[in-house]
């Protein structure tokens, strides 16, 4: 397909998905460190913040719609425009009386406004580009994404925890800076894309309303009627049940203090932590797993996949049973220990998202019945991080990172039960489908 100069792939691709991963990790991960700076209870957080998570899931709902008025760039620029309005717009509500009320309000608008952009983007990805360069720009997706977390988890906390530790300003003054940092930033890519993102191909609009709900219906329809659906539907289930309580729950022990049984962690150490040498563990572990799995074909390797993501778990059953007031844990102990988590989380995952890919997507709607797939996928996620929360401030730090190694049996047994309708080395006629959120482009990422 040919692109002109303005609208050449590299001008417009790293950009888009960077703009994805940004409004995913503030939801997901900033906003839970914001509000345990800031003094809030570990069940106060999870479930609250955790239910916020379903906004991706439920993309396939009005996925369709969006097609019916103007084109996705128009969608893009519009959505990044609001989620600047509501970044800018939690930062001023941090001094309120009732700025959580407003701040989780927020987060809701912010992850539909995000889920929504997502969508939008994909759809110009797959739109503006031939097969080469979809297939070449992949991994530029999934790579640009991480880089907006890492901007989300590192630098727009790393700020808030710098003007507090080095320039002394009070927490919500520190967070309000940061924020308003993190708003200006959307603002910019909206900016630039509103004059780099090219349109893409504008769909065929449908006669009406009820013709785009015949279709949708169609979908669902054919999605329940392929072969062993339930028992692939059990595995994509099951898969993440431990991660799903590790998810939100373990960066809030790092940063929990040292009395009440968590790491006491800094601001700027998470920032760390959590934004760079996680992440990077993460996808070196994603592009490890894709190689194995390429080298072996996925039915021989899913369960050692399963045992790769799950068994890294250990590593907080450790950090937990080892916190002490009497002698703080070094950094580089649990940064190594995180990463190692992270490092199988990112080489497990893999497993999941070719899982979709390669025996639940295939057929007459690929690409809706992949996305189908990872909202499921998500699904999970929304009960275990709302109940990870209360059940930490229950149980303590150390019972609980057990119950998560015993929450991941599940996983370890729906892998190695995983049904296989679909032959895992005959080669797709199809194009491949972009990942949805929930991660990710690609298979190096999902919420982690």
């Amino acid at each position: 397909m040919q692109q002109t100069k303005r609208h050449r792939p590299i001008s417009w691709v790293p950009t888009s998905y960077l703009a994805e991963g940004i409004p995913f990790a503030m939801v997901i991960w900033v906003a839970g460190t914001l509000f345990k700076d800031l003094g809030h209870s570990d069940g106060e957080i999870t479930m609250a913040t955790a239910s916020v998570g379903i906004a991706w899931s439920l993309k396939p709902f009005w996925a369709a719609f969006l097609d019916m008025y103007r084109t996705k760039k128009f969608f893009v620029i519009a959505m990044q425009g609001l989620m600047t309005l509501i970044l800018a717009g939690i930062a001023l509500a941090l001094p309120l009386a009732n700025y959580f009320q407003i701040t989780i309000a927020a987060l809701w608008a912010l992850a539909f406004a995000s889920a929504t952009q997502d969508i939008c983007i994909d759809g110009v990805y797959i739109t503006a580009l031939d097969k080469a360069d979809q297939a070449k720009y992949v991994g530029v997706q999934g790579m640009c994404w991480n880089v907006g977390r890492i901007f989300a988890t590192a630098v727009i906390v790393g700020v808030a925890g710098t003007l507090q530790e080095s320039h002394h300003l009070a927490p919500r003054t520190a967070w309000m800076w940061a924020l308003l940092l993190s708003a200006a930033t959307m603002g910019l890519l909206a900016a630039y894309h509103f004059f780099m993102l090219p349109r893409g191909q504008v769909a065929k609009r449908p006669k009406d309303a009820a013709e785009v709900v015949a279709t949708f219906t169609d979908t669902v329809k054919e999605f329940f009627k392929k072969d062993k659906i339930w028992g692939m539907l059990t595995f994509v289930l099951l898969f993440r049940c431990g991660e799903g309580l590790l998810l939100v729950e373990a960066p809030l022990f790092l940063q929990a203090p040292i009395a009440r049984g968590g790491v006491g962690l800094s601001l700027a150490e998470k920032g760390i932590i959590d934004g760079t040498v996680a992440t990077v563990a993460s996808i070196v572990g994603g592009l490890l797993g894709g190689m194995f799995v390429s080298r072996f074909g996925l039915k021989k390797t899913l369960f050692v996949l399963a045992l790769c993501l799950n068994v890294p778990h250990f590593a907080f059953v450790y950090l937990s049973q080892s916190v002490s007031t009497a002698a703080t844990l070094p950094f580089t102990t649990v940064a190594a220990l995180v990463s190692i988590e992270k490092f199988g989380y990112g080489f497990g995952f893999v497993g999941n998202m070719l899982y979709m890919m390669q025996q639940i997507a295939p057929g007459k709607y690929k690409m809706t019945h992949y996305a189908f797939a990872t909202s499921i996928m998500n699904l999970t996620l929304v009960p275990t991080q709302m109940l990870s929360g209360p059940l930490a401030d229950a149980l303590g730090y150390q019972s609980y990172f057990l119950l998560v190694m015993f929450a991941s049996i599940p996983s370890l047994l729906a892998a190695w039960f995983a049904p296989f309708p679909n032959n895992p080395d005959a080669e797709e006629s199809e194009e491949s489908p972009v990942s949805e959120a929930s991660g990710a482009p690609g298979a190096t990422e999902v919420p982690a």
